[in-house]
């Protein structure tokens, strides 16, 4: 009876999509993807912004708060996946909903040294209810159609080697 179960269970791993059989734990991959509702936030210089804005790149979109301290601790670990994989391909957004407005993140910025995520805010919160977000910090990963592949909600160890492979094999697979 162990063997067959043994041998089901390596049967529907085998059959899981690529990036599900590499996520890491807790990260839910959707089985398939699903649309993105337009969000809309604010830079750090004030201009609007929305998700289209980024097409053609696969997103780690990381909805946080500064105060929330699991959303604290996390955000140094989001900076240095930035650095080692943004770019033209993948780039981290960190989406701020505090309603204090883009001062409050640029201080907190400045006081733990985040220097390669760009300041995105929505001080409104509406990306809360638009993206089904119940907990903080929340994160999902958006292809380069736009669509949400999958999310993880609370924090993770962003720049550990088995999540920098995922994101790289989930770049290389869209």
């Amino acid at each position: 009876m162990k063997a067959l179960v043994a041998a089901f269970l390596a049967v529907a791993w085998l059959n899981l999509p690529l990036s599900a059989a590499e996520a890491p734990p807790n990260f839910a991959i959707h089985d398939a993807p699903k649309p993105v509702p337009e969000v809309r936030f604010e830079n750090g210089d004030g201009e609007a912004r929305t998700l289209a804005d980024f097409r053609g790149r696969v997103v780690l979109l990381n909805v946080w708060a500064t105060w929330c301290v699991p959303c604290r601790e996390e955000m140094p670990t989001l900076d240095r996946l930035q650095a080692k994989l943004g770019g033209p391909n993948f780039e981290v957004v960190a989406l701020s909903i505090d309603r204090a407005g883009p001062n409050v993140v640029r201080e907190f910025f400045a006081e733990i040294g985040i220097e390669n995520i760009a300041l995105h805010i929505d001080a409104s919160g509406k990306a809360l209810f638009g993206l089904g977000i119940v907990g903080l910090p929340a994160t999902l990963l958006i292809n380069r159609e736009g669509e949400e592949i999958g999310r993880l909600i609370g924090p993770a160890e962003w720049d550990s080697p088995e999540m920098i492979e995922f994101i790289r094999s989930t770049i290389a697979d869209d």
